[in-house]
Parts: structure tokens; C-alpha cells; sequence
């Protein structure tokens, strides 16, 4: 299935829940991740199913400073 992820398109297999698109995308640590223009907790990441349409943004948290 088609989804469009920080302004990309990606195609991911279908039942992906967003647990399953971050490990696909590489992505570890914190995260925020907005869905169709909603903000999900992270206790939803796992049992969020992705469909076909789907429009995320993912933003990572790096941490530093001097």
C-alpha cells in the first residue's frame, strides 16, 4: 500500500501498523508521529494500523548541546 511519510511517498506492506513503518524506516529513539493531521500517543504506535492514503509525519528528537 501507498502512504505519503515526511512529504514522500512510501510503498510498505499492507497491515503495517506504525511500530512496523519506524523499524521499516530505520528510525529509533523517540519519536512524534502525526497521522492524517492527528498526533498519536505514543501507546498507540503499536496498535495503529496503517491504510492506504495514510499522510504521516515523523519527527525524531536528538538530543546535545554545549
Amino acid at each position: 500500500m501507498v502512504l505519503v511519510v515526511n512529504g514522500e511517498r512510501r510503498e510498505v506492506p499492507a497491515g503495517c501498523t506504525v511500530v512496523d513503518l519506524l523499524q521499516l524506516l530505520g528510525i529509533r529513539g523517540r519519536v512524534a508521529v502525526e497521522r492524517n493531521g492527528t498526533v498519536l500517543r505514543q501507546g498507540e504506535l503499536a496498535e495503529t494500523r496503517l491504510v492506504e492514503g495514510d499522510v504521516l509525519e515523523v519527527v525524531t528528537f536528538v538530543g546535545g548541546g554545549a
